[in-house]
């Protein structure tokens, strides 16, 4: 029956201090380069010079399109 007890909780002590100042550092050093990364980083890639721009209607592409054939 020995082998089923609970384990006896460890006493607070410097290193579940340490643990947790760690952890919580590098939860707030993610989201502040996720934050910069954000700002910084355009994902958009420019249009392809033979597509039609990104600003005309879903109709106007479309129609556009058909015509060329």
């Amino acid at each position: 029956m020995g082998r089923h007890r609970r384990p006896v909780a460890s006493a607070p002590g410097p290193t579940r201090q340490a643990r947790r100042r760690l952890a919580a550092g590098l939860a707030g050093a993610s989201a502040l380069v996720a934050t910069v990364l954000t700002l910084t980083v355009d994902p958009s890639a420019p249009p392809a010079p033979d597509r039609p721009a990104a600003d005309a209607s879903v109709g106007e592409t479309l129609g556009s399109l058909s015509r060329r054939r």
